[in-house]
């Protein structure tokens, strides 16, 4: 695994295999925090934070902790309690330095512990990682994180961009039948159709 390798998987997590358009993980907050852009670029940090110290973590835990001690078959529970507690903290920073951005995000905040793209993120780079057989764990640590703020990144762009769209929706003249968030969810749809012109880019 070169640098030209780890620029792939991080071009490749943004735009090819982006988890919420591609693999369609997230899609609650997704489609819950996109109303407006500033609510959209706020959970899209909170992710990104997450999503980044929760791949390096859970890298250093599963190759330091679980196979050290033979306890592979406990995965999940090890990186559900580390993804659990990076967004108790980061709901506490924001809790104090942004109140508007905390009320806005809401309910959609602590339900980044259930995410199934952060817990999806480290459990897809471990068994990436595992297929590979014997890999240096200076390696393993740079793949889970280049992969991890990579996805992140998509999953911030893919929200970001959907905010913006659904923002210029709402001041258009749309059907009675469609608007609100059947027309959500028809933009989605069409937004994950569009993404799909990457595969096989990379």
């Amino acid at each position: 695994m070169d640098e030209i390798n780890l620029i792939t998987l991080f071009l490749g997590a943004i735009f090819v295999n982006n988890f919420v358009l591609s693999k369609f993980l997230g899609i609650c907050p997704f489609l819950g925090v996109s109303k407006k852009v500033e609510t959209a670029v706020g959970m899209g940090v909170a992710v990104t934070f997450v999503m980044t110290i929760a791949s390096a973590a859970t890298c250093l835990v599963y190759n330091y902790v679980l196979i050290r001690l033979k306890l592979q078959y406990l995965y999940n529970i090890a990186f559900i309690l580390i993804i659990a507690s990076l967004v108790q903290f980061i709901e506490m920073f924001i809790k104090k330095s942004s109140p508007t951005l905390y009320q806005a995000l809401g309910v959609y905040l602590p339900l980044i512990t259930t995410n199934c793209a952060v817990l999806g993120v480290t459990v897809s780079s471990m068994q990436d990682l595992d297929a590979m057989g014997k890999v240096a764990i200076g390696m393993k640590f740079a793949y889970s994180l280049v992969y991890g703020v990579g996805a992140a990144l998509g999953f911030t762009l893919a929200i970001v961009l959907f905010a913006g769209i659904r923002e210029r929706l709402e001041r258009n003249n749309i059907l009675p039948a469609v608007k609100g968030f059947p027309i959500a969810l028809i933009t989605a749809g069409l937004m994950s159709i569009s993404f799909l012109g990457f595969s096989g880019l990379l």
